[in-house]
């Protein structure tokens, strides 16, 4: 599974969610569906903004996890 750490990245470079929103033009609640990992999918322009804005690298925010599900 796919976890999304941006909670924690938000978090490391002391910036809010709100700030973030601003950073990257995208709607609060478009952000939280995303740190909240409910989102189905992201787009690469979302990520380059992202990643850009807290100064990071794709894998700081997105992270695989085997969830032991695959027997």
């Amino acid at each position: 599974m796919i976890v999304v750490n941006l909670d924690v990245m938000l978090a490391k470079r002391h910036m809010s969610l709100t700030q973030l929103s601003e950073a990257v033009g995208l709607t609060m609640a478009n952000l939280s569906v995303l740190k909240t990992g409910k989102a189905k999918a992201v787009r690469f322009t979302t990520l380059d903004a992202i990643c850009k804005a807290l100064g990071c690298q794709p894998g700081d925010i997105l992270e695989y996890r085997e969830d032991g599900n695959d027997e």
